[in-house]
This record gives C-alpha cells, structure tokens and sequence, in this order.
C-alpha cells in the first residue's frame, strides 16, 4: 500500500472509530485541519464520501462499513507483522472492545475490566453495553460475550459457561409476571413465559433485566433474572417453585472478518478463563 494511502486510511479510521473530528485530531496527536485534509483526501481519491457530516459528528455510510472493516484488518496485520519482526516481544498495550449485554457488563465484565487494567497499564478495554445484537463491524467491537443456545453465522467462538434464570419477586405469593419485551422477547426465559404464563398473568413489559429487577423489587409482579443479577439482590428472592431453572451456553466471540491481534487473542484468553471462574454465580447455582 502506497504510504500517502495508507496515512489517508489511517486518519479515516480513526474518525469512523471515534466518530469526531476533534477527537481523532486529539488521539492522532494533530489539529482537526489536519485530519479534514486526509478524509478529503481519501474521499477524492475514490471519489466517494465516507462519512455523513451531522450536528452530532461524523457518521460512517452504511454502504462504507466494508471500508471501515478493511481498514481495521490492515492495522490489525501491520501491528502483528511489528511484533513478529520483533521476536513477540512487545508488550501488550492498546484497546480491546467488548460488546455483551447490559446485566452482564454491569456485573462481572465491568470486574474483569478493572482488573485487566490494573495488571496490565497498557493494555484497556472499553465495554459496549446493548440487549441488541450490535453490528460489530460499525462498533468496531473485537469482542462480544453473548448469551444464545448457538452462535450467528457471523461469529465463530467458544462457549465458556452456562448462564442461568430464574424468577424473583419480594414475596412467594407473588402471581403477576412482568413481561421480556424488545431484544429480551427472544431470550429462553420469554420461550419459558410464552409455553407457561397465560396472558391473564402478564403486567408491564420491560427490555432490561437491570430495570425488571427493579420493578421486581417495587412489589407486585414476578420477574424472570440472570441469576446473577437477582441472587445478589437482598430485596429479592428466588421464588423456586415458580418456574424451573433455566440455563443458555455464554459465548465468548468475535466477528468471521476480524483479523486477531495478540491482544485480542491475550484478552480473548483471559476473559473465557475468568468467566468460567465465575461458573457458580453466573449458573446461580448458590441460590438453586
């Protein structure tokens, strides 16, 4: 690739990661003159625009996301070529995003990420919180720890641990349930709800576990949780004989088209051992 090329790609990248002007001017270490001067110039070049300027940045064109993902593949390959020059000696440093589910970056992929930051200064990790199946090409997520009976043709993977469900409620003579909605209506638990509860019994929809858990703890109505989430709450309790314990395998993946650096590969390692560390309490076997 022809240098001027690949600086001009360099500087895209960089916006379509950050999604500013200024904030790519900031991490490239240049003024925002300078980084309009190189997207203009990548755009001219193929004579197509990238990105669509808006009042809140600068957003990637659906039909450029390819670009975007060749781009993150080639600076992907070029680090790894540095580092194998080198003997494998560079230490690891940069950022690795993970995307996985709001309950589940709120509990334990938010401790995992303090203590990969803490071990390693170089290295961070920033996490994306979605129910939503993200496009983890426009995310430009490395990573996604999902919980599914099995992964999308896109992903390829390891299931490291199950992840398991149960009902909570303030009290047992609880009787209403409140209802999965959004990304959540395709989980296990609303298939369970769906074959099990009658219409008659259902209350108000929700699409977060964190926010079921909270009506939960309010009173008056049944909430299906991660185990997870509901055995650590003290203004819960399991409700046991109110529907089984359900499980789903939990996925530690990345997209068929990413280019595996060695720190996606080191991160990737790590997180699968430490989620499968926390088997017990992700399975919410403590509280069966």
């Amino acid at each position: 690739m022809h240098n001027e090329n690949w600086d001009d790609l360099r500087y895209v990248l960089t916006v379509a990661e950050t999604g500013s002007v200024l904030q790519a001017a900031k991490r490239l270490g240049v003024n925002h003159a300078t980084v309009l001067r190189h997207v203009a110039a990548f755009e001219e070049r193929h004579g197509a625009a990238v990105f669509e300027r808006t009042a809140q940045g600068y957003r990637l064109l659906p039909d450029r996301v390819h670009v975007i993902r060749a781009a993150q593949n080639a600076e992907a390959a070029i680090r790894e070529v540095s580092r194998l020059a080198s003997g494998g000696r560079q230490e690891l440093s940069g950022t690795v995003r993970i995307t996985s589910t709001d309950s589940l970056c709120a509990t334990v992929l938010s401790q995992f990420a303090m203590g990969l930051s803490a071990g390693d200064r170089n290295l961070r990790v920033t996490l994306l919180s979605s129910n939503a199946h993200l496009d983890l090409i426009r995310e430009q997520a490395h990573i996604v720890v999902r919980p599914s009976v099995a992964l999308s043709d896109d992903l390829v993977g390891t299931a490291v641990t199950e992840l398991g469900f149960a009902a909570y409620g303030t009290h047992e003579a609880e009787t209403t349930w409140f209802v999965l909605a959004g990304p959540l209506s395709r989980s296990i638990a609303a298939k369970w709800m769906g074959d099990n509860i009658g219409r008659d019994q259902l209350s108000t929809a929700c699409d977060s576990f964190l926010t079921l858990r909270e009506m939960a703890a309010l009173g008056g109505g049944i909430s299906v949780l991660p185990c997870i989430i509901g055995d650590h709450d003290p203004r819960l309790v399991r409700l046991q004989g109110a529907m089984p314990h359900l499980t789903v395998p939990l996925w530690v993946a990345h997209h068929v088209d990413t280019v595996e650096t060695q720190q996606m590969r080191a991160v990737r390692k790590r997180l699968g051992e430490f989620l499968a560390g926390q088997s017990a309490v992700l399975l919410g076997a403590g509280g069966a």
